[in-house]
């Protein structure tokens, strides 16, 4: 059976009526970031903020309405709002006028069946992280643990890549079935679109997604659930700061000075949501030539640990810059997957020990924001 189009998708949402407007969805330019792929399709339904939750039957209709067309295999809608300009500018405060201290926002709902979620992320793009944490996830269930890895970087998802995963997940009602591989449960917007596909999404979409990657996935039962963040201290990880409750993060970084300064923003902005830092992991630490053994420090050594200790946050240890972690990467096989024994292995199941003691004896309170 061929697969349905984005035309014929277009034409399907085009016959759902907004009850609020009376036009079509299609008509109200609602539909936002439509993505049609192999019979998978996923779009956002953008209403105005002040709809709410109420516009949840919009989207359940034009989830409906593709899932009818012939050759869809999969449909994913998520609900997103747009916040609209105030009518007026709010009256200015009496001069030295009390002001009330803030209420604590409520603590970030957990997720029924994991035990703990843990961010890996980086300052900057090009570190490695995405391969620290995909390695990292399968020592961690070589541990005996039940783990989870999502793919928290929507704009640019490596996940698919590094576990060389093609297939697309399926439903299983409402909620996502996440692919196992290795011995993890995997989730990604990457399996849903084209690897050479931009996705062009605002703030408000990439935060629906986000969360409902984290809320719509059989994650259960898990004792850990990774999250691989993307670069930056931007949008997305505070929206993972606010709606997950992390135990913590593991900061992954390359021993030269610039790529250390964008790893201290990381972890200010985790302190400033009181996520805890499990530690810091530099990353091509060291070239080792597959050759001779000779070892050179191409990007300086030992940045990442002086870091550490200059910033009272643990170490948690260095991982060599090899070609074996690069093939092994690029050709969808993980090296502690494939090769266990490997020194190379070795250093990321040390790095996962610690993680693992580590989370064992968090416990992540809400944050509280003070206005002075």
């Amino acid at each position: 059976m061929a697969h349905a189009t984005r035309d014929e998708v277009l034409r399907a949402l085009d016959q759902v009526i907004d009850p609020v407007s009376g036009r079509s969805v299609v008509q109200e330019d609602i539909v936002q970031g439509l993505v049609v792929r192999d019979g998978n399709v996923g779009f956002a339904v953008e209403v105005d903020a002040r709809r709410g939750a109420g516009a949840e039957p919009l989207r359940q209709a034009c989830e409906d309405a593709v899932a009818k067309l012939p050759g869809v295999h999969s449909v994913t809608a998520v609900l997103t709002a747009h916040q609209a300009a105030p009518a007026r500018q709010a009256p200015p405060r009496a001069p030295h006028a009390h002001r009330p201290e803030p209420a604590a926002p409520p603590a970030p709902q957990g997720i029924p069946g994991v035990a703990a979620i843990i961010a890996v992320a980086s300052g900057k793009g090009g570190v490695g992280k995405s391969t620290v944490a995909a390695n990292l996830a399968i020592a961690l269930a070589r541990q005996g643990l039940k783990v989870g890895l999502m793919d928290a970087d929507i704009y640019g998802p490596s996940v698919p890549r590094l576990f060389d995963i093609r297939e697309k997940p399926r439903a299983e009602g409402k909620k996502i079935v996440p692919i196992e591989k290795y011995g993890i449960k995997i989730m990604s917007l990457g399996f849903l679109i084209k690897e050479e596909e931009a996705v062009v999404w605002r703030g408000p979409m990439v935060q629906s997604a986000l969360t409902q990657m984290l809320n719509d996935t059989l994650w259960a039962p898990l004792d850990i659930l990774v999250l691989d963040m993307p670069p930056g201290t931007g949008d997305a990880q505070l929206t993972i700061s606010q709606r997950a409750p992390l135990r913590g993060a593991v900061i992954v970084s390359t021993p030269q000075d610039i790529a250390l300064i964008d790893a201290r923003k990381g972890i200010a902005m985790f302190a400033k949501t009181q996520v805890p830092v499990l530690g810091i992991v530099e990353n091509m630490s060291t070239f080792i030539c597959p050759n001779c053994g000779h070892e050179s420090h191409i990007f300086g050594h030992g940045g990442a640990r002086a870091e550490a200790k200059r910033m009272g946050v643990p170490f948690l240890g260095e991982i060599p810059l090899v070609p074996v972690i690069r093939e092994t990467s690029d050709a969808g096989r993980p090296i502690v997957a494939t090769a266990p024994d490997s020194a190379e292995a070795h250093a990321f199941l040390a790095i996962a020990k610690e993680v693992a003691t580590s989370v064992a004896g968090k416990q992540r309170t809400a944050p509280r924001i003070v206005l002075e």
